[in-house]
C-alpha cells in the first residue's frame, strides 16, 4: 500500500511521530506537506493539504492519505469537497477500527492539536495497529457487511455524479493555492511519477508543472 502523508501548518511538529507511527509496516510512506523545521516559505493550510489529498488519490498515486489539523475538522470538511475521497475524523483506535470495517475509505484526518497531549504518540501507533489491522471494508457487525457494501458502492456513484472533474476543479483554483502546493519538491516528485490516471497526470504536469 501506497500511503502519503500530508501535514499542514499547525502541525507540521507533529510529522515526525506520524511518519515514526507509521514505519515499519511494510508500506511506501511519502512524506509529501510540511515538516518539523521545514523551510519552504509556502505554508500550507487545511485548504492546500485536502487539495494535495485529492489529486494524489485521483491521480492513483497513493492509495491513502494520512492528514489532519489542529481539531481534524478542517482538512474533514476541506477533503471531502473533492471527488473519489472518503474521509473519516480518528480521535481514537476504535474510530479507526470501525472506520476501516464499515466506511473502508481511503483518507484520514487527525486532530494533530486539540487532546494532543501525554502518549499522544503512543495514541498514533496504536491507531494505526487498529486500521491496518484487518482488511478494509470487512464489515461491523457481521449481520450488516453486505448493507456496508452497498452503502459504499452508493456513495461511490453521488461521488462521481456530485463532483466536477479533477481538471475542472483545478482550473478554477486560484493559482496561489496551486504555486503553494507545488513548490514542494517531494509532493511534486510523487505527481510526476508512477499513477494510474495518465489522462490527469498530464494535464497536471502541462498546466502547473
Amino acid at each position: 500500500m501506497k500511503i502519503a502523508v500530508i501535514n499542514e501548518v499547525s502541525a507540521r511538529d507533529k510529522n515526525p511521530m506520524i511518519v515514526e507511527a507509521l514505519e515499519n509496516r511494510g508500506f511506501d510512506l511519502f512524506n509529501v506537506g510540511m515538516k518539523s523545521g521545514d523551510d519552504n516559505p509556502s505554508e500550507l493550510t487545511y485548504i492546500h493539504t485536502s487539495l494535495m489529498a485529492a489529486i494524489l488519490l485521483n491521480l492513483g498515486a497513493v492509495d491513502f492519505v494520512v492528514g489532519g489539523c489542529g481539531t481534524g475538522q478542517g482538512f474533514l470538511i476541506a477533503s471531502m469537497q473533492y471527488p473519489c475521497v472518503y474521509t473519516g475524523l480518528i480521535v481514537d483506535p476504535l474510530d479507526a477500527w470501525l472506520y476501516s470495517q464499515i466506511n473502508g475509505g481511503n483518507c484520514i484526518s487527525l486532530p494533530l492539536n486539540k487532546g494532543f497531549g501525554w502518549a499522544a504518540n503512543l495514541n498514533l501507533k496504536i491507531i494505526f495497529d487498529k486500521l491496518f489491522q484487518d482488511e478494509f471494508g470487512a464489515g461491523y457487525p457481521e449481520a450488516r457487511k453486505a448493507s456496508q457494501k452497498q452503502s459504499r458502492e452508493r456513495l461511490q456513484a453521488i461521488s462521481n455524479y456530485t463532483h466536477r472533474s479533477m481538471e475542472e476543479i483545478l482550473q478554477e483554483t486560484d493559482e496561489e493555492i496551486l504555486k503553494a502546493i507545488f513548490s514542494y519538491p517531494d509532493f511534486k516528485e510523487l505527481v510526476q511519477g508512477e499513477v494510474k490516471d495518465k489522462r490527469l497526470q498530464n494535464f497536471i504536469i502541462g498546466n502547473y508543472l
